[in-house]
């Protein structure tokens, strides 16, 4: 009987004092049975310190750090919630729910809450000198078991599972959904950022792994100065690296941002009325500019499109949609070392992009001010060389000079549809089209040598694209010989262009005559206004040994001058050179 009293009256005292020292707890967890709680207080104790479990008036089981001072429970609590290694619900609790505590094990069953506070006895020894104050060893850094680690991260809560698979996601780890679940793809993604990163290849992150692993991620985030703009007067809301950029002006339709302090990194924003028509409009336009290169992806759906460019100096990447009578987007230019980078913040920038009211207007005012190689103050793609050629038959294959296509990267006609070299030789080049075209009108050839001092003209694009249809430049046949005496050649007195030469040359009945051709006379100075065709035997023998039948004219009528030009117009073509 003495013994039970003895031991009531320890535990009672053990309790007040207790109670006493514990003023604040941060409770963590709730959960119904012990076995459960026990696994979790395990998986706790192995990241932090301070952990206690007691059972709770109502069966319960609760999980807790402490005992602390009210101030340092609120600093412990911000601190590990702001880290995400306690639930976002955990919350400041005094001694009042807890009763029996079953962790640390063999701690003792002690109880917090006593029912009847026992005041201690006054003390009356003498004073004890003061214990010289021992200084607590720095904290060991110890990592979890597999076991443990996985226990750790059943407490995590599902946003903060995103957040480690957009982590894994941005370094390059993972690319599946973002979904929170950890299946057979995360876990391969764990395992191999664990062995990239001189860790235990085990397919679970521990606590530390997993600090790591956010800490690296927030870094990268800050280096690239991700924030949000909202731009009014475009009306877009983006997520954009404003650290590597700053705004530069607005020139109707783009928002231009510039590079800031040599990051290499420039961004546009799109920003004009209209709907899908003026949307592809846009995407025709976009890629005549030298910040979208030729090379990459291409897409185009109903109401969006993407451009990916990729050079050898900057890659880009374009993508904008039609909604809300808006067409809004983005441009992202940078080098190509830092593509890696700039693929998270494109996926960044195009998830976040909102369109809002309101959109850029153009200033008519600065038109005048704008040249033709240029697109809203920024450079517009040329081609090194441009010259004519013409359709010679239905399924249009051009005829031109092969000085037109000389060393040429890349032939387009009309600045639109691309073509190849089928086949060149005297001068001459026969292109063919990479998609099949239907010609308005192809060259019928002339049976007659022609008559001295007959009218002719010329068609082609006398200023290499400035204008968007060729002229006529009208003219005479002086000579059925070139100067040397040329057979194949013919003299004409016309005042031509550069831009003209490849054209074909008319007579007044609407047949090709012969090609403009830029004869050498080398060390000879002539008029400008002395010029030279080859003829149209030399064209039709050439176009012959190469599998295109030259269709022969068989009008003798004279023409109007506007059916010469209709006629003129329906064959030429402008014949890109770029390089």
């Amino acid at each position: 009987m003495s013994r039970s009293i003895f031991a009531a009256l320890f535990l009672t005292a053990s309790s007040v004092a207790f109670s006493a020292a514990a003023q604040s707890w941060v409770q963590v967890e709730a959960l119904p049975d012990l076995r459960t709680a026990e696994e979790r207080a395990r998986a706790y104790s192995s990241a932090l310190k301070d952990v206690n479990g007691f059972r709770l008036r109502s069966g319960w089981y609760a999980l807790t750090l402490g005992p602390y001072s009210d101030a340092e429970a609120q600093s412990k609590l911000r601190e590990l919630r702001g880290a995400g290694i306690i639930p976002r619900d955990s919350y400041i609790s005094d001694n009042g729910p807890y009763r029996q505590r079953f962790w640390p094990v063999g701690a003792g069953a002690t109880n917090i809450a006593p029912a009847t506070p026992v005041q201690p006895a006054p003390d009356t020894t003498a004073p004890e000198a003061t214990p010289t104050p021992v200084v607590p060893a720095a904290p060991v850094d110890l990592d979890e078991t597999p076991r443990e680690a996985r226990a750790s991260e059943a407490l995590l809560s599902r946003d903060q599972k995103k957040e480690l698979q957009v982590a894994m996601q941005w370094f390059g780890f993972y690319n599946s959904a973002i979904d929170g679940s950890f299946g057979r793809g995360t876990r391969g993604s764990m395992a191999e950022w664990q062995k990239n990163n001189g860790y235990d290849v085990t397919g679970i992150l521990t606590t530390k792994q997993r600090k790591v692993l956010m800490d690296k991620y927030t870094s990268a985030l800050a280096a690239l100065g991700l924030g949000q703009v909202n731009e009014v007067k475009a009306g877009i809301e983006i997520t954009m690296p404003i650290g590597l950029v700053e705004f530069d002006k607005y020139e109707y339709p783009f928002v231009q941002y510039r590079e800031k302090d040599g990051s290499g990194i420039e961004a546009l924003l799109i920003s004009q009325p209209g709907d899908e028509n003026t949307l592809f409009g846009l995407y025709e336009i976009m890629q005549t500019l030298e910040i979208v290169p030729l090379e990459g992806e291409r897409s185009k759906g109903r109401r969006s499109f993407t451009l990916t460019g990729q050079g050898d100096d900057i890659h880009s990447y374009t993508y904008a949609r039609a909604e809300g009578g808006y067409v809004k987007g983005f441009t992202l230019v940078y080098p190509p070392a830092k593509a890696a980078d700039m693929a998270r913040v494109i996926e960044i920038m195009q998830d976040s992009m909102v369109i809002t009211e309101g959109t850029l207007t153009p200033d008519l005012s600065d038109a005048a001010a704008q040249g033709v190689d240029l697109l809203s103050g920024l450079d517009v793609r040329t081609p090194a060389l441009s010259r004519s050629g013409f359709y010679v038959d239905g399924r249009g294959h051009v005829l031109t000079t092969a000085e037109a296509v000389a060393s040429c990267g890349r032939i387009t006609l009309d600045d639109t549809y691309e073509a190849t070299v089928k086949a060149s030789g005297n001068g001459l080049a026969l292109l063919e089209p990479s998609t099949s075209l239907v010609p308005l009108n192809y060259a019928r050839f002339t049976t007659s040598i022609g008559r001295l001092r007959a009218p002719v003209a010329v068609a082609g694009y006398s200023y290499e694209g400035a204008l968007d249809a060729p002229t006529l430049t009208y003219g005479t046949l002086e000579d059925l010989k070139g100067l040397g005496g040329e057979a194949e050649l013919s003299r004409l007195d016309l005042d031509a262009l550069p831009g003209d030469v490849g054209g074909p040359v008319l007579d007044m009945t609407g047949s090709v005559s012969g090609m403009l051709v830029d004869h050498d006379l080398t060390g000879k100075a002539l008029p400008s206004a002395v010029r030279f065709s080859l003829k149209a035997s030399e064209l039709a023998t050439f176009l012959s040994e190469n599998g295109i039948t030259a269709a022969a004219s068989e009008d003798t009528a004279q023409l109007d001058a506007e059916d010469i030009v209709v006629l003129g117009t329906d064959m030429t073509v402008l014949v890109g050179c770029w390089e």
